[in-house]
């Protein structure tokens, strides 16, 4: 209750920057128009972003006649979870990872690695998708796509107000006396705007990874599952960092970006060893699950 919460609050404060990025950058007109903006790019990430997240990591939908295993893993937890059973596909890559993607429950699709399929046994991919199942159940990647969709956008003006200013089109109109702070306010929207929409999307992911894992454990009834498949994935993951579009990163069980150092603030995850521990704990608690 409390992730879910801090989600809303964050969702909040990036729309919130969002219509003052406008206001800011193009007083009133600037507002209606960020506003408009929002409403349209909500609309495609509600329809199109599972589409486009399957697409640009390269996977393929398999039949029950070619991955009976993994086939049988979501059939179970998708009648645990009390979910319609999603649609299953393969990404053709060896470093083992795994997403869910989908609007909601009855237009959703898990997609897992060659790789995880050969380093896992069945009781951790069954932890594994259960995470997915609780990402698919709380609609996680619906708000991701909306969070990721607005934090573009407000990089996006912020790029286009700077161009605008280097040919002279920046600043308020005489009848647009909405502006909110001319200039000065425009320099300071178009560097700090896009800094601070993508700290408040990455806070969003984060707590929404923590949420999946709690529930998912619940799902699989064995927090113990993906505390050991998040220990092993972690660590091909650093070894073998997977070849992915940065957009995509945010949707994957583990980061799949991890070959660099990064930051905590600027992380789409949590740490992978404060997850483990709160599986660890829920484990010591069976009375929980």
């Amino acid at each position: 209750m409390y992730n879910t919460f801090k989600t809303f609050i964050f969702l909040a404060a990036l729309t919130a920057l969002f219509l003052l990025v406008g206001g800011a950058l193009g007083g009133r007109t600037g507002m209606t128009v960020a506003f408009l903006m929002a409403g349209a790019m909500n609309f495609f990430a509600y329809w199109y972003s599972d589409k486009l997240a399957l697409k640009m990591s390269g996977a393929r939908e398999v039949s029950k006649a070619e991955t009976p295993q993994l086939h049988s893993i979501v059939e179970g937890l998708a009648h645990k979870a009390g979910l319609p059973k999603p649609r299953v596909y393969i990404i053709a890559q060896q470093t083992p990872n795994a997403f869910a993607t989908g609007r909601n429950p009855d237009h959703a699709a898990v997609a897992v690695t060659e790789g995880i399929m050969h380093l896992l046994n069945r009781e951790e991919l069954e932890g594994v998708l259960a995470h997915e199942f609780a990402h698919i159940r709380n609609r996680d990647i619906l708000i991701s796509s909306i969070a990721a969709v607005i934090a573009g956008a407000i990089s996006y003006i912020a790029t286009m107000a700077q161009w605008a200013m280097l040919f002279g089109g920046f600043g308020s109109s005489d009848d647009d006396s909405g502006n909110a702070g001319g200039l000065l306010g425009g320099l300071v929207m178009m560097i700090i705007a896009p800094i601070a929409a993508a700290l408040i999307q990455m806070a969003i992911s984060r707590s929404r990874e923590y949420q999946a894992d709690a529930i998912g454990a619940k799902i699989c009834q064995n927090p113990m599952s993906l505390a050991n498949a998040l220990k092993k994935l972690d660590e091909w993951n650093h070894r073998v960092p997977m070849k992915v579009n940065p957009a995509t990163a945010q949707m994957y069980i583990v980061n799949p970006l991890t070959g660099a150092s990064v930051a905590k603030l600027f992380s789409t995850h949590p740490p992978i060893h404060e997850r483990i521990r709160r599986l660890r704990s829920m484990a010591e608690r069976p009375e929980g699950l």
